[in-house]
């Protein structure tokens, strides 16, 4: 016998493999239901309906994906190597978010979540804005959503030989981000 949390958490990864695939409009609570081997009565009982049940898996997704996230003053460009390695290990993060966007989900901070992500990214930009590792021309929001950009731009590439699993060419594609990110970041002399 599953206990509640149990019977939740298989819920929520059922959903988020269905939603992941087919989004809001095409997904289906049966098949949710199916997967996680529970009735569509105790998913309805637990989540109320598929918008709220959407709703908790896109903020748990952007969430997760965001907590595996560092920026580190020292190391600025290489954030987005691990973005980049991130969006190509976890594709249904991305899948997910672009589903919530495409939707009008706002990623709200989940009730106990970590607000600090973009803080603590934001605050090491400045931190190596003011060390001269980081450009102070920047605003380092815009430069930390910018940097995001650039890390997930394979993942967003429309060519379907963008996909690939060899790991020359995604370690070519990983350095590629990061020498770019490092143009960017490089204070210029005044």
């Amino acid at each position: 016998m599953r206990s509640r949390d149990q019977l939740r958490s298989q819920i929520l990864s059922a959903a988020r493999a269905e939603f992941a695939a087919f989004g809001l409009a095409g997904a289906r609570i049966d098949r949710i239901a199916r997967a996680a081997e529970a009735s569509k009565e105790r998913l309805y009982a637990h989540f109320g309906d598929k918008e709220a049940l959407f709703r908790e898996v896109a903020a748990a997704d952007g969430a997760e994906f965001f907590r595996a996230l560092t920026v580190r003053p020292e190391a600025v460009p290489e954030f987005v190597g691990d973005v980049h390695d991130l969006a190509h290990r976890h594709p249904e993060h991305l899948r997910m978010m672009m589903w919530a966007r495409l939707e009008g989900v706002r990623f709200e901070q989940p009730p106990g979540g970590d607000p600090t992500m973009p803080a603590q990214a934001i605050a090491a930009i400045r931190t190596a804005q003011g060390t001269g590792d980081v450009d102070p021309a920047w605003d380092a929001e815009e430069l930390l959503v910018l940097l995001l950009g650039v890390g997930l731009a394979w993942s967003h590439w429309p060519d379907p030989r963008s996909m690939t699993d060899d790991p020359i060419v995604l370690q070519r594609r990983r350095d590629t981000a990061v020498e770019a990110a490092a143009r960017m970041v490089a204070a210029r002399p005044r």
